[in-house]
C-alpha cells in the first residue's frame, strides 16, 4: 500500500530537485527521503527518478506520474480542510513569502498578530525581493506587487488600487528643492534599485497627457527595497516607491509625495497560490485580514493626492 508520507516525499523532491533538500524541509535525514522514494517506485512498479552523484531526475515514467500524485495530496489536504471548515482553530504551517520593505514595514505586525490570534498554527516568513518560484519553492502563498500575467497562477487581489508615489524627504528638498514637472526629474538625485542584473532607472507613469517612461539617474544603487526607503527618509535623494512601503512615513512627515497630480505606476498588490485547492482556512483567513488593514492604507492614498 502506498504510504502518505512517501507520496509527499517523492512530489517535494521532484519541486526541489534533491533529496538532500526534501530532507531538510521535512526534518529528516537524506537517506530516509531515499528509501521512501525507493518503497513508492517498489509499490508502483516503476523508477521514478533517474540519479546520479550530481544531479537528481524525474524519468519520463516520473514526469508522468508526478501530476497525479501532486492532484492526490491536494484533495486530501482540501478534504481535511473542509472537514475542518473556517470557524474551526487553525493549525499545521503555513509559509508565507512576501517583499523585503513591504514584509517588514507593513505586514509583520499584522502576521504576527494573525499569528498570536491562532497559537496551534506554525508560521514561517520569507522575506526577499527575489521573485520566489511557488511551484518548485517551499511556500505556501507568496505576496506581490504587480498584475499577474501568468495564468497558471491563483492571485487574490489585497490592495488592486495601489501606486507607486515620488517621495522625498523634507531634509532633501530643503537642500535641493521640489521638483515641478516629471522633466525636472533628471536634475534630482534619484535612489536606484536593481535586482537580476537590471537596474530600474526609467520609471513609468500613467501621466495627465499619456504614459511616460522617464529616465533618471543617482549615486546610490541597491537591491533591498527596504534600503531605498531608508536612504529617502534620510535625505539622500528622491524615491519611486509603492504606497504602501511609505505611507507610514508619509504619514508621519518622514517623507512628501511629490508630484501628487502625476499618477505613478500601478501596482496592485496579491496573494499568490499555485492552485485554487491550497486556500486553505489558513491562507483565505489570513487573505481576508490583510485585504482588509491594506484598504486602510489605499484610502490614505486617496487622501493625500486629492
Amino acid at each position: 500500500m502506498i504510504r502518505l508520507e512517501d507520496l509527499t516525499l517523492f512530489v517535494r523532491s521532484a519541486a526541489l530537485g534533491s533529496f538532500s533538500s526534501a530532507a531538510r524541509e521535512a526534518d529528516l535525514l537524506p537517506g530516509q527521503v531515499s528509501a521512501a522514494v525507493k518503497r513508492l517506485e517498489r509499490d508502483l512498479d516503476i523508477r521514478l527518478f533517474a540519479r546520479s552523484t550530481r544531479s537528481l531526475r524525474l524519468t519520463a515514467e516520473g514526469e508522468r506520474y508526478l501530476p497525479y500524485a501532486q492532484e492526490v495530496l491536494a484533495t486530501l489536504n482540501e478534504g481535511r480542510d473542509r472537514l475542518r471548515g473556517d470557524g474551526a482553530a487553525l493549525s499545521g504551517l503555513l509559509r508565507v513569502t512576501a517583499p523585503s520593505d513591504l514584509g517588514r514595514n507593513v505586514l509583520l505586525p499584522w502576521i504576527t498578530e494573525f499569528r498570536r490570534a491562532h497559537p496551534d498554527l506554525t508560521l514561517r516568513l520569507y522575506l526577499s525581493d527575489h521573485v520566489t518560484d511557488v511551484f518548485r519553492d517551499p511556500i505556501d502563498v507568496a505576496i506581490r506587487y504587480g498584475r499577474i500575467e501568468e495564468a497558471s497562477y491563483v492571485a487574490l487581489p489585497l490592495a488592486p488600487e495601489n501606486r507607486r508615489v515620488l517621495i522625498a524627504s523634507p531634509a532633501y528638498l530643503a537642500r535641493h528643492g521640489r521638483p515641478q514637472s516629471l522633466d525636472e526629474l533628471a536634475s534630482h538625485r534619484c535612489l536606484l534599485y536593481h535586482l537580476s542584473g537590471r537596474v530600474y532607472d526609467k520609471w513609468p507613469f500613467e501621466a495627465v497627457g499619456g504614459p511616460r517612461l522617464i529616465p533618471v539617474k543617482g549615486s546610490l544603487y541597491t537591491d533591498d527595497a527596504d534600503v531605498v526607503r531608508r536612504w529617502a527618509v534620510q535625505g539622500e535623494g528622491i524615491a519611486y516607491k509603492s504606497w504602501l512601503d511609505v505611507c507610514g512615513d508619509v504619514q508621519a512627515g518622514r517623507l512628501t509625495v511629490l508630484l501628487p497630480h502625476e499618477p505613478g505606476e500601478s501596482t496592485p498588490l496579491h496573494l499568490v497560490c499555485p492552485h485554487r485547492k491550497q486556500f486553505s482556512p489558513a491562507v483565505r483567513q489570513l487573505q481576508a485580514l490583510l485585504k482588509e488593514r491594506c484598504a486602510g492604507l489605499t484610502a490614505q492614498y486617496a487622501e493625500v493626492m486629492a
